[in-house]
């Protein structure tokens, strides 16, 4: 076939070249289009130093209420007396007793009151209190007599001092037998059934009479 135009003028040559030429043309807009900013059109705003002449604020003063006036305080009217003014008042005074200058007048005699009756009031302390008879001594020996060592107390090797109270009325009989502080082991129970087995005690005295008197015991529990 023949070739029908001259070398010169094949554009065939230069395709790729203005294919690239093309491409990197349609990027660059392609590109542009994307990054292309617009801003609006308005009026500009001045931020700079504001002027001198600016007019200033004015104070708005606060207002002030008058106070009120205090209630007036009326002041109690005194009203004068005189001293020498006369009561114009009859007092009558009605004494149904006739005493004249030869009556005498008997001696005015106090009663004395009273006593309180101390025929149940227990004492706890008096002039002479109470004791068994014969003294203590005889009690002791009263105790070593009477007293029964018991034979829990002398396995477990329980040994001290028992406190009793109780009361001893007018009579000398003993009563209200109470366990204030023990050591247990049959020992406490041992203590209150010799007080109990012991003969009338002799009473506590207040003012010469006698008297009922709680009193404070001790039994001691000693093993040998």
């Amino acid at each position: 076939m023949e070739v029908k135009k001259a070398p010169k003028a094949d554009i065939s040559k230069r395709s790729a070249m203005i294919a690239m030429v093309g491409l990197i043309i349609s990027l660059s807009i392609t590109l542009t289009a994307f990054e292309w900013k617009t801003y609006d059109t308005g009026e500009l705003m001045d931020l700079g130093l504001a002027d001198e002449d600016f007019e200033e604020l004015m104070e708005i003063p606060p207002t002030e209420q008058p106070p009120k006036k205090p209630p007036v305080v009326k002041q109690p009217k005194i009203i004068e007396i005189p001293d020498e003014e006369e009561i114009e008042e009859d007092i009558e005074i009605d004494i149904d007793v006739d005493i004249t200058e030869e009556t005498e007048i008997e001696d005015i005699v106090f009663e004395e009151e009273p006593e309180d009756e101390e025929a149940d009031k227990v004492f706890l302390v008096v002039e002479e209190d109470a004791t068994f008879p014969g003294g203590m001594g005889q009690w002791n020996k009263f105790l070593k007599k009477n007293l029964k060592y018991p034979r829990q107390a002398k396995r477990m090797g329980i040994e001290g001092n028992v406190y009793l109270s109780f009361i001893v009325s007018k009579d000398g009989s003993i009563s209200d037998i109470t366990v204030s502080r023990g050591i247990g082991g049959g020992c406490d129970e041992e203590a209150v059934r010799v007080l109990k087995s012991s003969p009338r005690w002799k009473p506590g005295k207040q003012r010469g009479q006698a008297v009922i008197q709680r009193m404070n015991l001790r039994v001691v529990f000693r093993l040998k």
